[in-house]
């Protein structure tokens, strides 16, 4: 192969928690919401303040968003996800899909002047991106070597076949690292965390906490011509409400796939200044999730999982307070990911009555108040339009089968903490598939990929030795066929273990105005960043 160039009912629920998304009086703005921007400028917005841009350390959305413009991949991946050059001008497959070949472009530099090289490329994938990144892990994990060959080529040497190998070179995934400033260093707390240096279209500028982050033409850039804006500035506005205002009044140029409450998503869609790019994510394949810590009673029983899922009415999560945004999610593996199989699933309806056989089963009876069991659910950082409701909803769910949950609510840094730490019964997540099972679903279910201290890996605890098996089996096969058995064994195991507790699948669109075009040229969004970007 070669590549080159009231809460007590839903209506209730609803009824109290639907005036939320309503626009709020411009009283209390910050001025730059009003300020119309220049054609060489884009005004992005992030939901949530960032807790680090190093891009390699953790791969959330807002991280990405920032640092896909920053950093970049050695690959980019069409609307197909075939493979496309990039860093890489060309790559090569040997026969026996062991060795993977990279030419490097060669007169790509660092944003403080140094060349990148393939040292850099050695070092991201052998070094960095294994140590900190869960989903690179998977695919690093399994070269037997990683070599560079003079200052523009890189040999990967499987010790077996990999059939996802070449995903892991996509920018979310796979970004690129600078070896001089890393190396030696310890990743987590390095200066360039928060003053990221990369190779790709924008140049960090200034991170004003609470306020923006900007980037600056890098007018260095490698591609010729591009970029084709001077700046790219993200406003960090944590209010739904008031980022609905900021892209109404033009304000900002672009909201990214969780910026905007899904309730306000059909009026944007008829703007007639705006484009919605309804496929920015389909590389993603973002699955809204509940984790749940298996270490303990009696969330090691898989009754107590049953019963959360049979608790919880997922149709109404997706049709009203998604408003239609979604799909349940029955499967580990998102519906459109190769090897999802609906044949193999147990499915769990809703049923507050089975949920509340199987807690009786288990001994959870009903005690003072009608109470059975008390625990806790951490919510995601950006407690505002479908997070907050799904959290409220949920604790109301639940506590109509006797559960009493308290919804606990934390910063960015110190959610990601309690994650990797194990430090929750059960917590709201989103995770991404990224083109296939072995790169972006295995690292939740792998027993060695249990890591204290790692967010975004087995956090659970879930330990099943046919899992493991499976996950390598379909990982490693040649044929398709082969393959598949394995990941349709694997879902039909999952789901009857209740080893997540799947939500919904999200299909969050992207919007930007029309006075800006080749925004978003892939399935991976903003994270191929902006380079392409123009005013139209």
């Amino acid at each position: 192969m070669e590549l080159t160039r009231s809460l007590t009912t839903r209506r209730g629920f609803l009824q109290s928690v639907g005036g939320a998304a309503a626009l709020a009086a411009t009283a209390g703005y910050p001025e730059w919401v009003f300020a119309q921007t220049r054609s060489g400028v884009l005004n992005a917005m992030l939901n949530v303040e960032p807790a680090t841009l190093n891009y390699a350390l953790l791969n959330t959305s807002v991280i990405q968003s920032v640092c896909g413009s920053i950093n970049e991949s050695l690959l980019l991946f069409d609307w197909q996800l075939k493979p496309q050059p990039n860093l890489a001008r060309s790559f090569s497959v040997s026969p026996d899909g062991l060795v993977y070949t990279f030419e490097l472009e060669p007169d790509v530099k660092w944003h403080d002047g140094k060349p990148f090289t393939s040292k850099d490329v050695v070092f991201t994938c052998a070094k960095m991106l294994r140590e900190l990144n869960p989903r690179s892990r998977a695919a690093m994990d399994r070269c037997e070597s990683i070599t560079a060959e003079g200052d523009h080529k890189v040999v990967f040497k499987l010790k077996e076949p990999f059939n996802a190998f070449i995903l892991a070179f996509m920018a979310s995934t796979g970004p690129m690292m600078p070896a001089h400033i890393y190396e030696g260093t310890d990743f987590r707390n390095n200066p360039a965390n928060t003053a990221p240096i990369g190779t790709g279209p924008f140049k960090f500028a200034q991170w004003s906490k609470g306020n923006f982050i900007k980037l600056v033409r890098n007018e260095n850039y490698w591609r010729k011509g591009q970029p084709y804006l001077d700046e790219v500035t993200f406003r960090i506005i944590a209010s739904a409400e008031q980022r609905a205002v900021a892209l109404e009044t033009g304000a900002v140029d672009m909201a990214f796939g969780d910026d905007l409450d899904p309730i306000d998503v059909p009026r944007f869609r008829d703007s007639p200044g705006l484009v919605m790019v309804q496929n920015a994510y389909d590389a993603v394949g973002e699955i809204t999730l509940m984790e749940i810590n298996q270490r303990t009673a009696p969330f090691n029983d898989r009754r107590f999982r049953a019963a959360i899922m049979h608790a919880m009415d997922r149709n109404f999560l997706v049709d009203q307070l998604n408003f239609g945004m979604g799909r349940v999610a029955d499967s580990p593996i998102f519906s459109t990911v190769p090897y999802y199989d609906p044949k193999v699933l147990t499915q769990y309806e809703y049923s507050p009555a089975k949920a509340k056989a199987l807690l009786d089963d288990m001994g959870l009876k009903p005690g003072a108040g009608g109470v059975r069991h008390k625990f806790s659910v951490l919510m995601l950082p950006n407690q505002d339009g479908p997070w907050r409701r799904a959290g409220e909803y949920s604790k109301q769910a639940l506590a109509d089968v006797g559960l009493d949950v308290e919804l606990q609510s934390t910063d960015v840094a110190t959610f990601y903490k309690r994650n990797g730490d194990w430090d929750y019964d059960v917590m709201w997540n989103s995770y991404g598939q990224f083109g296939d099972p072995a790169i972006g679903m295995s690292r939740f279910f792998l027993s060695n990929n249990i890591r204290k201290g790692v967010p975004q890996t087995n956090t659970q605890g879930y330990v099943n030795p046919k899992v493991d098996d499976l996950l390598q089996k379909g990982a490693t096969a040649v044929k398709r066929e082969d393959a598949q058995a394995a990941y349709s064994e694997l879902q039909k195991i999952l789901t009857e273990d209740v080893a997540m507790l799947w939500m919904y699948e999200r299909r969050k669109p992207l919007f930007h105005a029309k006075k800006f075009k080749d925004v978003v040229l892939g399935p991976n969004g903003p994270c191929d960043g902006f380079g392409a970007a123009k005013p139209a």
